[in-house]
């Protein structure tokens, strides 16, 4: 058997501490640039990090809403987009959702592994992938605003289901 894919983590992996690492370091990057990582944007980061599955802008505010705090679309809306512009959460385009982003602080492109039977993203920073891009865009003389990577199939760990099935 393979050892754990910690792009892809078994379900009894210690996720408590994955948000506490991400929380740690999004604070720390925050104080770092002077920004100001209010309780409603720590609490929206928080719930991203959750799981290892993308959350939608209206599953956020439910939970928020059921955690006791009056919060409308637009300051859910205006928290993730503090958290995206600082590179806090990307968004997942194919699934009008957020995930955490596991390179705080660092200038990356990232590339995301989608599992279509689970629903967990993984993370990729393939610095290739963004050089190739980058070049053939500027050949064309295209500016790029913002580019998304998504790739969709199975992880490791639902194969492994649908094998033993």
């Amino acid at each position: 058997m393979k050892p754990n894919n910690p792009a892809f983590p078994n379900a009894d992996h210690d996720h408590k501490s994955c948000v506490s690492n991400a929380l740690k370091n999004a604070e720390a990057y925050c104080q770092q640039q002077g920004l100001r990582l209010t309780k409603l944007r720590h609490q929206v980061l928080e719930l991203i990090w959750a799981n290892h599955q993308p959350v939608g802008a209206y599953e956020l505010l439910e939970q928020l809403t059921h955690e006791g705090r009056k919060a409308a679309p637009p300051t859910v809306y205006r928290a993730l987009d503090f958290l995206m512009e600082n590179g806090l959460v990307h968004r997942i385009s194919s699934r009008n959702a957020y995930v955490g982003c596991s390179h705080t602080g660092q200038d990356h492109t990232a590339q995301f592994l989608i599992c279509e039977t689970c629903g967990q993203v993984a993370e990729l920073d393939d610095k290739r992938i963004g050089s190739v891009i980058s070049k053939d865009t500027d050949q064309l003389g295209f500016s790029v605003a913002q580019w998304t990577l998504e790739i969709t199939g199975t992880c490791e760990q639902c194969r492994r289901v649908t094998e033993d099935e």
